[in-house]
């Protein structure tokens, strides 16, 4: 049984580290859809990545790994019709063909520049319901996914709906969203991008380690018991519970914003520092250590929020609905952790492999992703 633990938790560590290796969040589109009121028509803005773009279609013609505007420009017809193909709106059963209505520009997100395409749809009628079917990238990133706000026919609120390789094809709903709905949909998004957050995941991991061992005489021992265990997990979740919280609703309500360079940059700087923690045998207060980097790690959470987009009629809504998701899946996370980490506690295997050489490579790693988001690589 115990072998099986070990097998179990050093495959979590290794998927959690392997999916790590990118500095930045993974692949996502941002797709708004418009529909119009007193007719068939439905405006499309779709911000599509750069670097997935070039991934795909070598925009990079000179190989200096830099895309500047004119390359990206000489490519419009192949990003256009690379999106004709990857996304097909139909109503009723018969198609809705779409074509540009301005021409290609760019804009920065939080994770870099996207391309954006706007365009429009024509639908007969959308009397018979109306469905999406997204497709872009798959092919080459099953993990790619499509964030998309829905905005049905004489509503100001956006539904959000996730688009992936298991739910590529989803009907859009005629009828504006409720205040159920809305909170539903942004707590979707909330697990969704906690999952998805490895800096995230791993500088709290990183804090969670020594939960289930005791400092005594400069040695790591195993913790008598499980409540004891569980009574340090609380306070680090809660402690960043409560400072992310703080720093999303400020950010996401526009009281305090901070450039994303810099954020991103600290929150690399934050994994480093729990992860070195762990060696330097630092056992007490880690619940501090998680409020004031929480605070930081806020910001970040809003920048994706920010990219998804708040629907203004209903922002206290999708902010606790956002929040309450982020928990959901924090929480997740810990009950898969937790009783693993308790029942290997005693072994050398879990103090020195997992909670030291983990905590090594957790460091190597944060310190990567500080310098390609410090110096922009």
């Amino acid at each position: 049984m115990r072998g099986r633990l070990k097998f179990w938790l050093f495959s979590l560590m290794a998927l959690l580290l392997s999916a790590s290796a990118w500095a930045h969040k993974p692949s996502d589109s941002y797709l708004t859809l418009r529909a119009a009121q007193d007719n068939g028509d439905i405006a499309v803005r779709w911000d599509i990545a750069l670097r997935d773009l070039d991934y795909v279609l070598q925009l990079d013609r000179d190989g200096n790994g830099e895309l500047s505007w004119g390359e990206v420009r000489q490519r419009e017809a192949d990003i256009v019709g690379l999106a004709n193909s990857r996304l097909a709106l139909s109503a009723g059963g018969a198609a809705c063909p779409w074509a540009a209505t301005q021409p290609l520009m760019l804009d920065k997100h939080s994770d870099g520049t996207y391309a954006v395409l706007q365009m429009n749809a024509r639908c007969a009628s959308l009397a018979g319901g109306l469905k999406a079917r997204y497709s872009l990238f798959f092919d080459v990133d099953p993990t790619h996914r499509g964030l998309v706000q829905w905005v049905a026919p004489g509503s100001a609120t956006g539904q959000a709906l996730i688009f992936g390789t298991e739910s590529a094809e989803q009907s859009l709903a005629l009828l504006p969203a409720g205040a159920w709905q809305t909170l539903a949909q942004y707590l979707v998004d909330g697990v969704w991008h906690i999952w998805i957050g490895y800096d995230h995941i791993l500088f709290l991991l990183a804090l969670l380690l020594p939960a289930v061992l005791v400092r005594r005489e400069s040695r790591w021992e195993p913790a008598p018991q499980l409540g004891g265990a569980v009574k340090e997990v609380l306070k680090v979740v809660t402690a960043f519970t409560l400072a992310h919280s703080i720093t999303l609703s400020l950010a996401a309500l526009e009281v305090i914003t901070l450039p994303s360079r810099w954020v991103e940059s600290a929150i690399a700087a934050s994994v480093i520092v729990a992860a070195l923690s762990n060696l330097r045998g630092g056992e007490s207060r880690r619940w501090v250590m998680a409020f004031v980097f929480g605070l930081i790690h806020g910001f970040g959470f809003a920048s994706v929020l920010a990219d998804l987009g708040l629907p203004k009629d209903a922002l206290v809504l999708a902010l606790v609905g956002f929040n309450v998701g982020v928990e959901i899946g924090q929480l997740a996370i810990v009950a898969v952790f937790l009783p693993l980490a308790f029942s290997l506690r005693s072994t050398r295997f879990y103090r020195v492999g997992v909670l030291k050489g983990g905590s090594v490579l957790v460091a190597m790693l944060a310190a990567w992703w500080l310098v390609q988001r410090l110096f922009e690589l």
